[in-house]
């Protein structure tokens, strides 16, 4: 999964291909639960989730954080994100009210296809502030981001 994670983000900046060097698959902390397509040719495709409360105002919220997203670079542009859908029962069993995660404004275009069938809004304008020791130890602990927030309904609209 290292090698995946690096072959898929290493062509959007070295900076983000940087956590997964040595064998670590995750960034701030492990995924509960991860969805990987294989082919022929090995890993295809893989999603993590990780349940965790974020403070949305002053409310604690729980959702299940949806992150680790990556498509092999020869298969993009081939509808495999659709694939996302394989998640929607265990996020049931869960018990969570929404998926949550946030991306780079530069993935607009393909989640906002994605979400036209009703599955996510895409918010942006939003500030998202972070911790992630360890992963980055030149920089600090927590970060202050201007993303596209994801939110997917799961038990709640």
């Amino acid at each position: 999964l290292a090698d995946f994670f690096r072959k898929t983000y290493g062509p959007t900046g070295a900076f983000n291909a940087e956590p997964f060097e040595g064998n670590r698959s995750w960034v701030g902390a492990r995924p509960e639960l991860r969805a990987i397509g294989y082919d022929s040719k090995g890993i295809a495709a893989h999603l993590g989730l990780l349940r965790r409360f974020i403070k949305v105002g002053a409310v604690d919220l729980l959702v299940a954080e949806l992150g680790l997203y990556g498509v092999r670079p020869d298969l993009e542009g081939l509808g495999i994100a659709r694939s996302i859908h394989v998640m929607s029962p265990v996020l049931h069993e869960l018990g969570v009210p929404f998926g949550f995660g946030t991306v780079r404004h530069a993935l607009r275009n393909h989640l906002e296809r994605f979400g036209r069938h009703g599955l996510m809004t895409v918010v942006s304008g939003v500030c998202v502030r972070s911790t992630h020791p360890q992963v980055h130890l030149h920089l600090s602990a927590t970060r202050v981001e201007d993303v596209l927030v994801v939110v997917m309904p799961i038990a709640r609209p």
